[in-house]
């Protein structure tokens, strides 16, 4: 624990809120990280599935769990034995979508070349990389793949980022 008055033992000073982040904004008012942490069947498999294939660089571990940079998030895998993952599937734009499912929005360049990847390591996919909503508001890159323990995984790219929220 570091002593009062030592560097890192005050709390951060307030800065002002950003006006596009709101009250959920994140330190210094950038854009806030999310905290995800979801079951693994495996934590070994896990650990294999994350790092090398996803890329996602390994940060703290215990003996049942391991957090891990996703795009700048913190996600943490939990060692739940018997844990199966997906429970359902919603249809859309013609797909049957895993429910539940998480994953992150990337830009074009580097969505492409994560599907390379993912498709040269011989990865089995749910929905295969593809263009959604094609001609629409909110068209996409997007692919669907689970992790070893079953859990769903999405991957889409917006050319126009302004299209994020279309409707």
């Amino acid at each position: 624990m570091t002593a009062p008055g030592q560097p890192g033992s005050e709390p951060e000073a307030e800065v002002p809120i950003a006006a596009e982040y709101g009250a959920l904004a994140g330190h210094g008012g950038a854009r806030a990280r999310f905290h995800l942490a979801i079951p693994v069947a495996d934590l070994a498999a896990a650990a294999g599935f994350y790092g090398p294939v996803l890329g996602c660089e390994r940060g703290r571990s215990a003996a049942d769990w391991i957090d891990w940079d996703i795009g700048g998030h913190q996600l943490v895998t939990h060692a739940v034995p018997g844990w199966t993952g997906v429970v359902a599937n919603n249809v859309v734009d013609g797909e049957h979508v895993p429910v539940p499912h998480f994953g992150l929005l990337l830009n074009p360049l580097s969505w492409h070349a994560l599907a390379d990847r993912l498709v040269e390591v011989g990865t089995s996919f749910v929905i295969e990389p593809q263009i959604r909503f094609e001609g629409m508001a909110g068209q996409q890159h997007t692919m669907f793949l689970l992790d070893p323990s079953g859990n769903a995984l999405e991957f889409k790219a917006f050319v126009d980022d302004a299209q994020v929220f279309a409707t």
